[in-house]
């Protein structure tokens, strides 16, 4: 029997059906994977800071993408499903035994409120910039899963029965397949037609080198006019050691440093001198090696930064002015 106001056929309780539990997680695991790929396409004009993932490295990452990329997209959209959307179906279904309103309507309200309390938590832990946009994704990424299920109620009312699982997973394999080609090749021709600009990184003089500059574990590099460099605990090359490894030690004391326009002091440095980028080079006397800290950011937030060991997994020490 069903109420006058119901848009749902009749449902015991607050049970998930194993039907609605598949296809939320299959829609939110494609929009992962879209997700990804965006995100992707955004770092066409962010500072790589000189890693890379080449050779060998590129051909294990393309491996373990393709191996363990769709269990783990399935995984993660299951685990959206039974902690956002599925909680708010049962909510709705107990909040329209009191309150007039259509159920699927009930969903997408208490969808986009648990949706709004994941994301408080997730900018809470962490550590994520509050952006307004960066929380309302985080809100909304129930919104489509939500609609599904709806769209789902009122199929299996006209049919009678369940989409199978098999299919709705292929479903969402392709949509997804085809909104990651698309959204590639758009950054692809954007980047190709200007639209997108790669990353350049600043042209910066030795007056505007100047200053204090910080980084993790209380770093503090300090830069004077007159070439001059006192340094607390900022990360040095070992003065007896390989270059291509990780290690490094960390300096305190006096120096001295000088701005390198051509590269030539880059560890790293391949390829023409025009594509290699400006640093500076920091000399302590009585610790470690000359280290080249490329020049990275923007003109307006400016960055040093190292890369100690391989370039492919290195790893990466990052000092911001102030």
């Amino acid at each position: 029997m069903r109420s006058g106001n119901s848009d749902e056929p009749t449902r015991p309780g607050s049970t998930w059906t194993g039907a609605e539990v598949n296809l939320a997680a299959a829609i939110c695991a494609a929009q992962f994977a879209v997700a990804i790929a965006v995100w992707w396409v955004g770092t066409f004009d962010d500072d790589d800071h000189g890693a890379g993932l080449g050779g060998g490295f590129a051909a294990v990452g393309l491996l373990c993408v393709l191996v363990f990329g769709p269990p783990l997209l399935a995984a993660l959209g299951l685990l959206h499903a039974v902690t956002c959307t599925m909680p708010a179906a049962t909510l709705a279904r107990l909040a329209r035994r009191r309150a007039p309103g259509p159920e699927s309507a009930w969903h997408l309200g208490l969808v986009l409120l648990i949706g709004a309390a994941w994301a408080g938590l997730a900018v809470l832990l962490l550590g994520l910039a509050p952006t307004g946009t960066r929380v309302l994704l985080l809100t909304a990424w129930g919104v489509p899963p939500a609609l599904g299920v709806a769209l789902m109620r009122r199929r299996e009312r006209a049919t009678g029965h369940p989409p199978e699982p098999g299919r709705v997973w292929l479903r969402s394999a392709l949509a997804a397949l085809g909104a990651c080609v698309l959204v590639v090749t758009a950054g692809t021709v954007g980047l190709a037609t200007g639209l997108i600009h790669e990353y350049r990184p600043p042209k910066l003089g030795a007056d505007r080198l100047t200053g204090v500059w910080r980084g993790d574990h209380g770093a503090v590099l300090r830069l004077s006019a007159d070439g001059r460099a006192a340094l607390s605990a900022v990360p040095a090359q070992p003065e007896f050691g390989d270059v291509t490894t990780k290690e490094f030690t960390r300096c305190d004391g006096a120096g001295k440093w000088f701005l390198d326009t051509a590269g030539r002091y880059d560890p790293y440095a391949d390829g023409p001198a025009s594509q290699r980028r400006d640093g500076v080079v920091v000399r302590v006397g009585d610790c470690g090696h000359d280290t080249y800290w490329t020049i990275g950011g923007t003109e307006a937030h400016p960055e040093l930064f190292v890369l100690f060991g391989d370039p492919d997994a290195g790893d990466l020490r990052v000092l911001r002015q102030d």
